[in-house]
């Protein structure tokens, strides 16, 4: 059965046509989850990654077919050697420039965009593939990232939602009313292990803030902790990160 895709692996125009076309279908698809979230690298920056990853692979494929077949008497004249595989190697290095730029740290002390710029490598590791026409591989590496984007997160919530350690970012009116929302805390008989806190002085108009660590001994103590915190007077925003 697999016979039947070795004209598919020649350089030839449709083997071309076949493989740029599945990379901007397949990357396209993978960015789609994060478009939908509006997220900093949705379905066409997927797509591109992924077609300009097949690209880069064919290209070495062309030059090396070229330099041992139309080219052969001027690369031995000249003494010009290639390797197929250094174009994709230089893909998965470049492509992190580009990834690191979707990940930031918000004011909230927390990180985003690590799924996205993981995605764009992903992406880009399957552009590699199609390139070099692994189509047995790119077909289970897809089914496999699409299983990690649009299926694991609900998995990963519910353990989150379950786990004994939380992390909660509060905003408050003033550092005098740290005092009170520990003791809040406390009252629930949970155990709080760090407090990272912001005075705010950096931005004018900033309300001062804090990230509490917290370990309960009840995994379904969760929503009972931030009803207790979000009651207080003093408190303007809280979020569990």
């Amino acid at each position: 059965m697999l016979e039947k895709l070795d004209f598919l692996r020649e350089i030839n125009v449709w083997s071309v046509l076949l493989r740029l076309l599945l990379a901007m279908f397949f990357g396209g698809l993978i960015g789609l989850e994060r478009g939908r979230k509006r997220r900093a690298a949705g379905m066409r920056t997927y797509m591109l990654v992924c077609l300009g990853a097949a690209l880069t692979v064919l290209l070495g494929l062309y030059e090396f077919h070229m330099l041992t077949h139309a080219w052969t008497d001027l690369a031995a004249e000249i003494g010009t050697r290639t390797d197929v595989s250094r174009f994709a190697a230089q893909v998965i290095n470049g492509i992190g420039f580009l990834a690191a730029g979707t990940i930031i740290v918000t004011g909230r002390q927390e990180v985003k965009g690590m799924t996205t710029a993981a995605g764009l490598w992903a992406s880009a590791c399957t552009g590699i593939a199609i390139g070099a026409g692994f189509y047995e591989c790119v077909f289970l590496a897809f089914l496999l990232i699409s299983l990690v984007i649009r299926v694991l997160p609900h998995v990963e919530n519910f353990i989150v939602e379950k786990a004994r350690n939380m992390n909660i970012y509060v905003e408050f009116d003033s550092l005098d009313n740290l005092g009170e929302i520990i003791g809040a805390v406390k009252a629930l008989d949970v155990q709080i292990y760090d407090v990272d806190i912001d005075h705010g002085r950096q931005e004018k108009f900033r309300s001062p803030s804090a990230v509490f660590s917290i370990r309960l001994h009840n995994r379904q103590m969760h929503t009972h902790v931030l009803a207790a915190i979000s009651e207080l007077e003093s408190v303007r925003t809280i979020d569990e990160i």
